[in-house]
């Protein structure tokens, strides 16, 4: 694997992003937008998965980078676990649910993957070049 500098060039945490919009989106064109604790909600979850990747990538630390990628794989889940419900309310639409439920269930299988590549090879082939070395 090369050398990833900024946690912005992960493609976890790209997608992350992506998914996390698309919920901003979703909760402010679908009936979602008045119900307030569960747009609140679905939107918290979506942005703690990105948020917790990087927030673990910058800890510099391969045990606190995994811990920090199990804390946005639950938040995968959960989020899986509110759209569920925004449907089966009637407050998210079919296709809408389909499409979501597929990008967090493959967002959760890559953090997986991640995880167990991390725990089986040092985080400095990873991380950020040592700051002792020199610039390019």
């Amino acid at each position: 694997m090369p050398t990833v500098a900024t946690f912005e060039e992960l493609n976890v945490w790209q997608n992350a992003m992506t998914l996390c919009e698309e919920v901003y989106t979703l909760t402010k064109n679908t009936e979602i937008k008045t119900d307030f604790p569960l747009r609140d909600q679905l939107r918290k979850s979506a942005i703690s998965i990105p948020s917790n990747i990087a927030e673990g990538f910058e800890r510099e630390s391969n045990n606190q980078f995994i811990y920090f990628l199990i804390i946005s794989k639950g938040s995968c889940g959960e989020l899986r676990t509110q759209i569920n419900l925004a449907y089966n309310l009637g407050l998210l639409p079919k296709d809408a649910f389909l499409v979501l439920k597929e990008k967090c269930i493959a967002i959760s299988k890559q953090l997986s993957s991640f995880i167990k590549y991390l725990r089986t090879n040092r985080r400095s082939e990873l991380s950020k070049p040592s700051k002792l070395s020199k610039p390019s």
